[in-house]
């Protein structure tokens, strides 16, 4: 496995003859991407934002349709019939986005597409992983909850709030002026809203997990239902940032594959993850889109 220092040591040859190798960040990404595709016989596209090295709130770390062209970018010129092997660090995004992205890559290549997270991928992330066949995680690695969020507030978070108040209401009337007070921050349609994109969500994660990771499975509707409730229903999660480990998806039904039970694939993944953490400590990027085809799309943050 490259390490951190490894990757460092070999960052600094290549800066020292910078002549020779103009890009040596990209040079050093493509090789163990390149490496990982060859040791899996599969195409690789990396799906990388820079959300944990820069400000969270810039909006390019979120998955959003402009990465559409990054994708399609990263899956042309590959042979679609090896399948894909869809590396995820992301904070997630945009619903829509992310459902645009999902049928796309599954349309490319037909369902064959198996998730690896070397270490985070939350929200939308989440959702994405959910699409795949199967997931690959390590120790280090986390899913979180997919509950919809609306301009930062948690959907699911806001019909409790509301069911609370009606029932309060119901049972102690003097409560009803402070109800009105907090229910009243919320615009007429909010609540409507924040109703349908819970519904949407547990919709499109129940029918992907259904239609691919789940499919051979007998009790796939039951193991299917179990996952959704877990993942997309923000009492059960209780924070949206929460952490999943690889064992607690197991237990609820995922096809998880442990990265530790495989020394080469570790090493891979691992060498491809710390290339990519040296290239945001180093590249003011907001998200990289890479492929084994060495084809890289990235998006720099304004520093201006």
């Amino acid at each position: 496995m490259a390490s951190w220092n490894d990757i460092s040591t070999e960052l600094k040859r290549l800066e020292e003859k910078r002549d020779e190798e103009p890009a040596p960040l990209d040079k050093i990404r493509s090789k163990y991407i390149s490496q990982l595709s060859k040791l899996r016989n599969r195409n690789v596209i990396c799906y990388y934002s820079g959300w944990l090295q820069f400000d969270q709130s810039i909006p390019q770390h979120a998955i959003t349709d402009d990465d559409m062209n990054g994708l399609m970018n990263a899956v042309h010129g590959l042979d679609r019939s090896k399948g894909l092997d869809l590396v995820l660090h992301t904070p997630g995004g945009d619903l829509a986005a992310t459902e645009a992205i999902v049928n796309y890559l599954l349309s490319c290549f037909n369902n064959d597409v198996v998730a690896i997270v070397p270490q985070l991928a939350m929200s939308a992330g989440t959702m994405i992983a959910c699409s795949c066949k199967e997931v690959i995680m390590g120790r280090q690695s986390s899913l979180g909850p997919t509950d919809p969020q609306l301009g930062g507030v948690a959907a699911g978070g806001v019909i409790e709030e509301f069911n609370r108040a009606v029932e309060d209401a119901q049972t102690r009337p003097e409560s009803v002026p402070m109800w009105a007070q907090i229910i009243g921050k919320y615009h007429p349609t909010f609540l409507g809203d924040c109703q349908k994109a819970v519904e949407a969500s547990r919709s499109i994660v129940g029918n992907w997990l259904r239609s691919n990771m789940l499919a051979e499975d007998e009790d796939r509707d039951h193991r299917a239902e179990q996952i959704v409730n877990k993942l997309c229903e923000h009492q059960s999660s209780g924070m949206h940032n929460r952490h999943f480990s690889y064992a607690d998806l197991i237990d609820l039904g995922m096809h998880i594959r442990i990265l530790e039970e495989d020394d080469a694939l570790q090493d891979a993944v691992l060498s491809v993850h710390h290339a990519f953490m040296t290239t945001f400590q180093r590249l003011p990027a907001a998200k990289i889109i890479e492929s084994s085809a060495d084809r890289h799309w990235i998006i720099r943050i304004n520093t201006n």
